[in-house]
């Protein structure tokens, strides 16, 4: 993803200013393409500059003009010729998992503590969900009901990969417990290529 779509989809929905931008960005999608309000502008302009959105400036009384950004009809077919492409996302850098690659070099205790750290962050991320996200009863917004279904798909893989994340170092934790490291790479695989069967369970 570009930060030039991410802001083209907010506007497709409904104009918006640069800081009802950073908001949005705040709101939604911060967990997984984070961005200031500097750069928000930057590419404002970049977008302005390419024809895809245009500005209207409304004066205020004793405050700066107001700066609505609105999509263009080129705009909205950049988004759209976007949406339909498959993308390939550049491999992420994971430090921890370079930590769990080595770990066989520590204690088990040592190891299960690193594990266990990660799990205490990963807890701590998910409660902070309530105070991030709006989970209210009276939860309100101005998109349609389908394109909010897509936006809270993104929390959702979000809630289901720490879960499983979770469930995966508990189990791993317990597999070091048990001394399952002496059958090295069998001990470590639950599972591997072709996927043709169910996941193996640890016992």
């Amino acid at each position: 993803m570009s930060l030039e779509h991410a802001i083209l989809g907010f506007l497709a929905v409904s104009p918006k200013s640069g800081y009802d931008l950073k908001k949005r960005f705040d709101r939604t999608v911060a967990g997984f393409w984070p961005t200031d309000q500097s750069n928000i502008y930057r590419t404002l302009a970049r977008l302005k500059e390419c024809g895809f959105v245009k500005q209207e400036v409304i004066p205020q009384a004793g405050r700066p003009d107001r700066k609505i950004y609105h999509l263009t009809e080129d705009g909205e077919a950049e988004l759209l010729g976007w949406l339909d492409q498959t993308v390939v996302d550049p491999q992420p850098k994971v430090g921890w998992l370079v930590q769990l690659f080595f770990a066989g070099l520590k204690s088990d205790e040592e190891a299960i503590r690193l594990l266990e750290g990660k799990a205490a962050l990963i807890r701590q991320k998910m409660d902070s969900f309530p105070q991030r996200v709006d989970f209210s009863e009276d939860y309100s917004h101005d998109e349609p009901k389908r394109v909010d279904f897509f936006h809270w798909l993104t929390m959702d893989i979000g809630i289901f990969t720490n879960r499983a994340l979770l469930e995966w170092i508990e189990d791993v934790v317990e597999r070091i417990r048990r001394g399952e490291y002496e059958f090295g790479r069998d001990g470590a695989l639950r599972d591997r290529p072709p996927f043709d069967d169910p996941p193996r369970k640890s016992t």
